[in-house]
């Protein structure tokens, strides 16, 4: 079986980033049994430009989306499309917007664990900024998560009270947008092909399968 790395440039409060994730579990789940797939999370900020303490998320939502009515349409549309997909959005429940640095260093570290503890984490702080309403720029709330996946809560806390990693992630997002991503989610595939957006499932299927089927005509060729 053909193995297949995606590397999945995210924001933990990019709603359009946790439809993505859906959708591509649906789609490995299609090909389970034809393409194996490792996931590595990588880094990005929608608002980097939020203080640590977080802002109205509300207020700064619906100024962005140009006023409250944009922002609840856009909602209801993601709110139909996540049931679908088995994701329960409360939009409304969401009253901090924060800033997300700290949220990938723990995924950053969870990551160094393993690729499903970094997995378990990232679903976690999805869950808990859009289905539970938790500010996940809340040093407290991202050591309960941790600690909640399995991870040492002690640890993270003492880590997230230091700039450990905080250089590191920051020169990672640099790179993204450096490579042209300039909205998430992103896929890059094997390094080599990028997928822009929260594609539905059979186009990712599909393309695994067209990608795993070109590495093993390469590998043929070699062999």
């Amino acid at each position: 079986m053909q193995r297949i790395t995606i590397d999945l440039v995210s924001d933990v409060v990019c709603p359009w980033c946790y439809v993505g994730k859906a959708r591509l579990e649906l789609a490995i789940a299609e090909v389970q049994d034809e393409v194996g797939i490792d996931i590595n999370w990588r880094p990005y900020q929608l608002n980097p430009d939020y203080p640590p303490e977080g802002v109205d998320h509300q207020e700064e939502l619906a100024k962005k989306l140009g006023g409250k009515e944009n922002m609840d349409r856009a909602h209801a549309q993601l709110s139909a499309m996540g049931k679908e997909i088995g994701i329960h959005f409360d939009f409304d429940a969401i009253k901090v917007g924060p800033n997300t640095l700290d949220a990938h260093r723990l995924i950053h570290w969870a990551g160094v664990e393993s690729r499903e503890m970094q997995d378990k984490v990232v679903a976690a702080l999805f869950k808990a900024n859009f289905e539970q309403g938790r500010n996940v720029g809340d040093h407290a709330v991202l050591v309960e998560i941790a600690k909640e996946a399995g991870l040492d809560g002690a640890l993270i806390a003492r880590l997230l009270a230091t700039d450990s990693d905080r250089e590191m992630v920051l020169s990672e997002i640099e790179a993204a947008k450096d490579m042209g991503v300039n909205g998430v989610p992103f896929f890059i595939i094997d390094q080599k092909y990028a997928v822009s957006g929260a594609q539905p499932q059979d186009v990712l299927a599909n393309a695994f399968r067209e990608i795993a089927a070109e590495k093993a005509a390469e590998q043929s060729k070699l062999n």
